[in-house]
């Protein structure tokens, strides 16, 4: 197993620096009255105001704060991170010069002023500034590849691939170092030396399983100079190897489609400020895996600042602020990407979602239809417009779309499995299990080991008591891709207590919980076993907890009932559901005389014990010969209220007669 690029950083290296919040909303005329009259006053306000996700309104009393004390390294730093990080570069550069021989910030200050270098084109000033006193791993490989652009630029290319290849780290550090050395080989012509490097990397899936997407892109440089070799088999064979890697990359499709249009295609990275962004774009977009947003956006702002519209750069930026919740400024992001990239469409629908979570539903909804009406084949509009529809409920309208979307897949694939998941949700929500079911069916049959589907097909089964063995089993599958998934250990669990094995319920959903301690669902669930193994106190406890998390109103209700009265007996809840009892036949006098003595007697109907595990489509399929048969058992027994997973086990049934 190749280490994480965050163990990297030592902890003290990532606790040094300010951890900056999300960025709100701009101020309304972006220049406040900040009316603080002490250095201690103006430095609270603006640690409130990052906690706040307001970076402004920090960067305005990060200001305040110095005019008490304009020489306070402290606060020079932290105003330095955050107009980074907000994108204001060539303001933060006056602090970077008077920070440049601070050690706990260089890794930021001189890197800033090497990027500024790099845009003058002064490429030994930007490699003496690469120079560090203090560095990570992560910094050392960042300052490292960029000295082996700035050297290239300076007309040294032999040392600055010299001094890339001499780069000692941990493993994850190969996938970027021979990546680099293509780019800049390639950029100086020599070809041969290009190629040796490019074939390393693709060669090296392993590790690029640490940064996929500098794997990906390093697979589409390796295209981009064999077409221009005119080896296009053997570049198509590399998009090959990308989609086996990760399908449906927008800017793999494009450039196989180029390819095959017969397009000029020209280098990933054209100039040595580009290469030096590309270098800050690959270990921005590495860390970019939850939990260090900080960085990221540090990283990708100095990015763009040497190269103002580098579309995967703008994208990883969005893809930031959906994660710090701030849709507004993901929007804005989205935005600059140019209609030309091949980015651009992805950035349109990512920007309709992010429409839909400021509430602007109706704004959403147009533009995910005009996305969708440019190009009626593109699932992925299909997957947006259905979950906009979803989140306010519109369900019907959802499962039409998605039908429309089925209609449109001539034969489908794996990469389809999503729209028949989504599908199926629909009419699950619509309680229309039949025609949900065999959706969940089709999306494991073309991907049969999806965790999504797998737990929400074995949840449903078990919350309506029906295939519980079966379900138990999906469940279980799904939790061994997933172990870390609160939710699907939570069905897990869940399904232990339908199961009446309360004590694995407990063990498993006492680990959900700690996996996703704010979800009120599952402390509920966690309460209800509690409660089972006689932990009452405990049980109450976790429900009042439930409780306070302000859940669903329904489940506020069911919440409120426990903490009052407990759970019945186990006796009692299966009681709930009383047993099918057969009407008794018609009695006739004993002298009555049939009609036609041959005649054979009238069909009477028959009858069936649900034993566990069974649901009306098995019992159909046992009884009657077709599962399809299964809405006439719904037909003749309106208990069932026309919902097959009302059924329980030891409940009678009345069956057709034969």
């Amino acid at each position: 197993m190749h280490r994480s690029i965050l163990s990297g950083m030592s902890a003290a290296s990532l606790t040094a620096l300010l951890v900056l919040g999300p960025v709100g909303p701009a101020a309304a005329d972006n220049e406040r009255h900040v009316r603080i009259g002490s250095l201690s006053g103006a430095f609270l306000a603006a640690r409130v105001a990052e906690v706040d996700n307001d970076l402004d309104g920090a960067i305005e009393y990060y200001r305040r704060a110095l005019s008490f004390d304009r020489d306070n390294e402290g606060l020079q730093q932290s105003l330095l991170l955050a107009l980074i990080s907000r994108g204001d570069f060539d303001e933060s550069l006056q602090y970077a010069e008077k920070l440049k021989t601070v050690p706990q910030v260089e890794r930021f200050s001189r890197v800033a002023l090497a990027i500024d270098a790099f845009r003058k084109k002064d490429y030994s000033a930007a490699e003496n500034y690469l120079k560090l006193a203090l560095e990570s791993d992560l910094d050392r490989l960042i300052t490292g590849l960029m000295t082996g652009w700035a050297l290239h630029g300076a007309g040294e290319t032999a040392d600055g691939l010299a001094h890339i290849r001499a780069l000692e780290g941990p493993d994850w550090f190969s996938i970027f170092t021979s990546f680099h050395e293509g780019l800049i080989a390639e950029s100086a012509g020599m070809v041969d030396d290009a190629f040796e490097a490019y074939g390393r990397t693709a060669a090296n899936g392993v590790a690029g399983g640490a940064a996929p997407d500098t794997y990906l892109r390093a697979l589409e440089a390796y295209a981009r100079l064999l077409v221009r070799q005119g080896r296009n088999d053997e570049a198509l064979a590399e998009l090959d190897r990308a989609d086996a890697f990760s399908a449906g990359r927008p800017a793999i499709t494009a450039l196989r489609r180029d390819i095959e249009t017969g397009a000029d295609i020209g280098p990933m990275v054209a100039t040595v400020e580009d290469g030096a962004a590309e270098v800050l774009l690959d270990l921005g977009s590495a860390l970019n895996r939850g939990g260090g947003e900080a960085f990221v956006r540090l990283y990708l702002q100095l990015a763009l600042a040497l190269k103002p519209d580098f579309d995967a750069a703008l994208l990883q930026l969005g893809q930031v602020a959906e994660q710090q919740e701030n849709s507004a400024e993901a929007i804005s992001f989205y935005e600059k990407v140019k209609d030309s990239s091949p980015l651009s469409r992805i950035a349109g629908l990512q920007l309709g979602l992010n429409l839909a979570d400021l509430d602007r539903h109706d704004e959403a909804k147009t533009h995910l239809r005009e996305l969708l009406a440019e190009d009626p084949d593109d699932m992925r509009a299909y997957l947006a417009l259905g979950g906009v529809l979803a989140s306010k409920e519109e369900y019907a309208e959802a499962a039409q779309l998605y039908d429309d979307a089925v209609e449109r897949i001539a034969e489908p694939e794996r990469g389809d499995w999503n729209i028949f998941y989504q599908r199926g949700i629909a009419y699950e929500r619509l309680k229309e299990w039949p025609k949900a079911e065999p959706n969940f069916r089709k999306a494991l049959e073309l991907y049969p080991d999806q965790p999504q589907v797998l737990n929400y097909l074995g949840y449903s089964w078990v919350d309506m008591n029906m295939n519980l063995e079966e379900g138990l089993d999906l469940i279980r599958r799904a939790v061994s891709r997933r172990p870390n998934d609160g939710y699907i250990v939570d069905s897990l669990g869940w399904a232990y207590y339908r199961l009446g094995r309360f004590e694995e319920a407990v063990t498993e959903l006492e680990r959900a919980v700690q996996l996703k301690p704010d979800d009120p669902i599952l402390n509920d669930h966690l309460g209800d076993a509690y409660w089972r193994v006689g932990r009452r106190l405990e049980a109450t406890f976790q429900w009042a907890h439930a409780r306070d998390m302000k859940p669903d109103a329904d489940v506020l209700v069911e919440v409120e009932r426990k903490l009052a009265e407990g759970l019945p007996p186990v006796e009692e809840r299966k009681a709930e559901i009383p047993p099918i009892v057969l009407p008794e036949p018609e009695k006739r006098s004993e002298d009555v005389t049939p009609a036609v003595a041959d005649a054979p007697a009238e069909p009477q109907p028959a009858s069936h014990v649900v034993r566990p595990g069974q649901s009306l489509w098995s019992i159909a399929n046992e009884r009657l010969g077709s599962g399809e048969r299964y809405i006439e058992i719904l037909d003749l027994n309106p208990r069932l209220r026309g919902n097959p997973g009302n059924i329980q086990p030891g409940q009678e049934l009345i069956l057709p007669a034969n």
